[in-house]
């Protein structure tokens, strides 16, 4: 077993996500700790000429399998073509980011190396060779660290709680896996993927989120959001009930059933702050919330709270921001 570091690059349509890059900070800081080298794993399909870049945050290799059947995630296939890479590199540490593919691809990859994993971090320290990584518990009341006893130490990350860093740039060598997709028996196959939305950026990628829920009365007051997150380039999420209303559509909705975020900045408009939605966003940078009443549980966690009409006080706060932002 080496000291090195495995990482994955997550693709999507033949491109690399952004949570990539916070994934591969991650291990270039955890490879110095050890003494070893970061090495990439990319799957997918059509998109190994882009891999380079990783040379500009410090990554000398990165292994790939970029083969026409692997252009739908398909578990079967990602997981015997991610498990063939990781037998290859034979690291010390792997990490992935807890995305929608993280939390599908991740624990089948641990089953099938017969190693512990230790999901939805939001942070972590070395210890003597050992990662202590930090994560919610109790729909995120409380935190635990959590270490493995595993001969390979898993951890997969929540998106946004690695900061993407470059840095000294190096050259980065791609290198072509011998996997075989046909090598293995296949039951299920992905034919299509059906999106939804209209094209804007996933909660879960967003750097600003503003949301909203049953205090905005009912869906067309929405306007007002998409308004504010238009002038400071946010997503617009929402709450479990305004979902369950059919007010917004669930790709929008944060939560302990809808999508855990934790962006640089979580704006909180009419949301009281139950629990399933706190356990979506509590792990966000800063918090603020916007609700007539005072007593609402989203002030416990908000870091800063605003009390009054949300009606009168957001198209404030969207004309403040835009005489910020016009000035700046």
């Amino acid at each position: 077993m080496s000291s090195n570091v495995a990482f994955f690059i997550e693709i999507r349509d033949g491109l690399i996500r952004n949570c990539s890059y916070e994934a591969v900070t991650a291990a270039r800081t955890i490879a110095g700790e050890l003494g070893g080298t970061p090495v990439g794993i990319a799957l997918g399909n059509g998109f190994s000429d882009s891999l380079s870049a990783f040379g500009e945050y410090g990554i000398p290799e990165i292994i790939t399998v970029d083969r026409p059947e692997l252009t739908l995630y398909a578990p079967e296939l990602y997981t015997a073509a991610f498990v063939h890479c990781v037998k290859r590199i034979a690291p010390a540490v792997i990490i992935m980011t807890a995305t929608a593919m993280g939390k599908d691809l991740a624990p089948r990859a641990a089953a099938r190396l017969n190693i512990e994993l230790i999901s939805d971090s939001i942070s972590y320290k070395m210890n003597n060779g050992k990662i202590e990584a930090i994560k919610p518990i109790f729909a995120g009341k409380a935190r635990i660290t959590v270490t493995s006893q595993s001969s390979i130490q898993f951890v997969t990350m929540r998106p946004k709680a690695v900061s993407p860093a470059k840095s000294t740039a190096v050259s980065c060598q791609v290198l072509a896996s011998d996997f075989d997709p046909a090598s293995i028996a296949v039951r299920v196959r992905t034919k299509e993927v059906i999106k939804t939305g209209s094209g804007k950026a996933d909660l879960t990628e967003a750097d600003v989120i503003v949301s909203g829920g049953r205090g905005l009365q009912e869906p067309k007051n929405f306007g007002i959001l998409e308004q504010l997150a238009e002038t400071i380039n946010a997503v617009v999420g929402a709450s479990r009930a305004v979902v369950d209303a059919g007010w917004r559509p669930h790709s929008d909705q944060v939560g302990q059933t809808g999508k855990t975020v934790s962006p640089n900045l979580y704006i909180a408009i009419g949301i009281s702050g139950a629990i399933q939605h706190l356990a979506g966003m509590s792990s966000s940078k800063c918090i603020v919330a916007v609700n007539k009443d005072p007593e609402a549980s989203i002030f416990k966690i908000a870091d800063y709270g605003i009390v009054g009409d949300l009606f009168a006080i957001v198209p404030k706060l969207n004309e403040e921001f835009k005489k910020l932002l016009a000035s700046s």
